[in-house]
């Protein structure tokens, strides 16, 4: 492999890249047509990229450390757990409305990476999200760990519809939205264990 482009080079790739395979999915785009989405000729990627492969890992590995740096920056900065929550929301939010080719790249194209390249996801993935539990772990001291993972999940969920359920909302609106629905959903108390009902009572 040659050179690694320079940043702003490897940023314009890499988003021609998402967007594309959000289009068409990744075995629906050749190396050729990558490359003219940035300018250039499908050879000339691998000089920066062994191959079309190893460009999805870049796109998903990328995207993964960037949300799992942001969070700690966000989280180190905070003032306070309850500030700490609503920046991860708000950072989280932005990328989901920015950046909607990559959930669907994540969403439908995590089985093509490589067995390397999808470990380094999940386990980039695993440290964002204890970042947002050891945040709700403060603010919620009586909630098991368990159950606030799940919760993060959930509203990550939910914050990732963005591609299906945005429609005709204006970015703001739905910012707004999608904050007050994520803090409801990771501040909502821990349900009580359901009870047992009764057995009936048999007739005499």
């Amino acid at each position: 492999m040659g050179p690694r482009p320079t940043i702003e080079r490897r940023t314009a790739i890499l988003g021609a890249a998402a967007e594309l395979f959000a289009e068409r999915g990744y075995r629906g785009v050749t190396i050729d047509e990558l490359g003219r989405a940035v300018g250039t000729t499908g050879p000339a990627l691998y000089r920066h990229f062994p191959g079309k492969e190893a460009l999805l890992g870049e796109v998903l590995v990328d995207i993964s450390e960037r949300l799992a740096r942001r969070g700690a920056e966000l989280v180190a900065r905070a003032s306070g757990p309850e500030e700490a929550l609503e920046l991860l929301l708000r950072g989280h939010i932005a990328f989901a409305l920015d950046e909607p080719a990559l959930i669907t790249v994540h969403d439908r194209e995590l089985g093509n990476l490589t067995e390397t390249d999808r470990r380094r996801v999940r386990r980039l993935q695993r440290g964002y999200v204890e970042e947002w539990v050891d945040v709700l772990a403060a603010l919620r001291p009586g909630a098991s760990r368990v159950t606030l993972r799940a919760a993060v999940h959930a509203t990550f969920g939910l914050l990732n519809s963005t591609p299906h359920s945005r429609g005709e909302l204006p970015r703001d609106r739905m910012a707004q939205l999608l904050l007050a629905m994520g803090t409801a959903a990771l501040t909502v108390p821990e349900p009580s264990s359901p009870t047992t009902a009764s057995a009936p009572a048999s007739a005499d």
